[in-house]
């Protein structure tokens, strides 16, 4: 693994059902704490008063930055996010603002699947590698873009919402993450794997189906950004091994199979690694692309 920059820092990964906050020293989670996040809260100051308790836990003076990734649109230069798909009461939270007057230090956001992304480029089994797409396959499908080693520049924060490109009677999201278990079977991902894990034939062809999806999907990417890798994280990406085979499947049915021959698909082996790529939007913000 390659060395990381030696700055303390707290990375913040916001999620629809709870938010983690760790503490990261010398390219290293130290500390951590996981909380619930309020059900369907009209409230938006419920969750901010939340992540704020949280990073109190973990604040000191040694720490110079702090890093967030939440699952809605992001304007990273202002710090404002905007309609959090799973927190329906944040609209519009200057977060940023809000927080640099809380603690004093520098406040950084992006999309969590960005930060998952950065945090496999900075942190992950694959840290170093200048060219891929990190994929997050889980409530919803996400993706962050690294070329050239640092996060792709978007105009209008939409890089990488790949999981909203027209497919089929829907769109990709409906199809490559949970929300195709949800559809189709009435069952989560997790729920679904147990069954076919028990030899249950349909639960196996669900699997199977999901990974043919995927391989599309993946395709797309392809076509659109052409990266050398793909690295696949999320609470789905556990059942790989019953998507897999059709999911490279559908990849190799391609017009263009000499793209192919140095494409690969990986796994993220990194525990935490959202948490990680939120501290690192710190070195990120600097144009600091050394590891």
């Amino acid at each position: 693994m390659a060395t990381a920059k030696s700055e303390v820092l707290i990375g913040v990964d916001l999620g629809g059902t709870k938010v983690a906050v760790g503490k990261i020293k010398d390219g290293e989670l130290k500390e951590e704490y996981f909380e619930k996040v309020p059900a369907a809260s009209e409230d938006p100051q419920e969750t901010i008063g939340l992540i704020t308790g949280i990073i109190c836990k973990l604040i000191d003076n040694d720490v110079v930055g702090i890093g967030i990734g939440v699952p809605g649109l992001v304007n990273k230069e202002q710090g404002i996010v905007y309609d959090v798909h799973n927190i329906p009461a944040w609209k519009e939270v200057h977060l940023k603002r809000i927080l640099e007057k809380e603690f004093q230090v520098p406040v950084h956001l992006d999309n969590d699947s960005n930060c998952f992304a950065l945090g496999e480029y900075r942190y992950g089994a694959y840290s170093g590698e200048k060219d891929f797409v990190g994929i997050t396959l889980g409530t919803g499908m996400g993706a962050g873009i690294i070329k050239n080693g640092t996060l792709i520049p978007d105009a209008n924060r939409c890089s990488g919402e790949f999981g909203n490109i027209l497919y089929l009677d829907g769109i990709y999201e409906n199809y490559c993450s949970g929300m195709f278990f949800a559809r189709e079977y009435d069952r989560n991902g997790e729920a679904v794997a147990i069954e076919a894990s028990k030899g249950e034939k349909w639960a196996l062809e669900a699997y199977h189906e999901f990974g043919m999806h995927l391989g599309n999907g993946i395709k797309t990417i392809q076509l659109a950004v052409d990266p050398r890798m793909i690295i696949i994280g999320g609470s789905l990406a556990k059942a790989q091994a019953l998507f897999i085979d059709s999911m490279w499947k559908s990849i190799s049915d391609t017009l263009f199979p000499s793209t192919l021959k140095n494409f690969k698909v990986k796994f993220s082996e990194t525990a935490n690694v959202a948490i990680l790529g939120a501290a690192a939007l710190y070195f990120d913000a600097q144009g600091n692309q050394s590891i």
